[in-house]
């Protein structure tokens, strides 16, 4: 048991345990899963807000309709919104080392058991000393503007009718402009210019860092690979398809358009 009351950051899969007052949903505040009649693995610290202790963990023998009184298990997208923002922001850092814990328990060079560092945010190997950091994997994000317009996509793993903004994950020796430029060229087969930062998003699905972007059309006619996207066009914002919710990085960089035009968007 520990020994005081804090935030309790639950997961069963990629599900998370929530308490739940009709569509009121609230983050456990207890001081150990025991309380609540569960066993956890991974128990983890994984900081304070506003003075309050945050844990994660994990649980594996647990199932929907068995969860404890008052509680479910729920989708970490259905929650944004829902719990305050610094709370969502620590359960996305606690999924994150969840998934981390779950995918690296031996060491990749000798195969021996890793544990966890108590002096930092790692994990070594308990015989050859190999030192491993929570995996981050970088991606970008771009919209491409062109006039009053921006280039939107669909990828064939979107919902039917789902557009979005370009994304790709970085390759070694790329710069983050670098990967831009490259993934617009490789999924659409557009030259770009003006590549500027606009923001970035711990997306934990399961480990990326979302680096977003903002560019000018610069040349060529769209040609879609086919494979990533199945789809894309310029719109306007008089006739934008589905866009993401507002979860996402890309919404906010689509509605940061719409915000730049407003005599448009009436």
């Amino acid at each position: 048991m520990f020994d005081h009351r804090g935030w309790w950051f639950i997961f069963h899969r990629s599900k998370m345990l929530a308490d739940q007052k009709g569509q009121v949903f609230t983050v456990p505040f207890i001081s150990d899963p025991s309380e609540i009649d569960l066993v956890c693995a991974g128990k983890r610290h994984l900081g304070c807000l506003d003075g309050i202790d945050c844990y994660c963990c994990t649980v594996d023998h647990i199932h929907i309709g068995q969860t404890p009184p008052g509680m479910t298990l729920i989708g970490l997208r259905r929650l944004f919104g829902t719990i305050p923002d610094e709370l969502f922001r620590m359960a996305t850092l606690a999924m994150h080392l969840v998934h981390w814990d779950r995918t690296h328990l031996f060491c990749s060079r000798c195969g021996s058991p890793i544990e966890d560092r108590r002096d930092v945010r790692a994990k070594e190997c308990s015989q050859c000393g190999l030192l491993v950091f929570p995996r981050i994997s970088p991606a970008v994000i771009v919209l491409v503007k062109k006039k009053d317009e921006i280039l939107l996509a669909r990828s064939g793993r979107f919902e039917r009718g789902l557009f979005s903004v370009l994304a790709g994950f970085v390759e070694p020796g790329e710069t983050l402009e670098d990967a831009v430029a490259r993934e617009v060229r490789e999924e659409v087969g557009i030259s770009i210019s003006h590549i500027t930062y606009f923001g970035s998003q711990p997306w934990p699905f399961p480990d990326s860092l979302m680096v977003g972007f903002t560019a000018e059309y610069s040349e060529g006619d769209l040609h879609i690979d086919g494979e990533e996207i199945v789809e894309a066009g310029w719109y306007g914002i008089g006739n934008l398809p589905t866009i993401p919710d507002k979860i996402s990085i890309a919404r906010k960089l689509i509605d940061s358009f719409i915000a730049s035009h407003p005599d448009e968007s009436m």
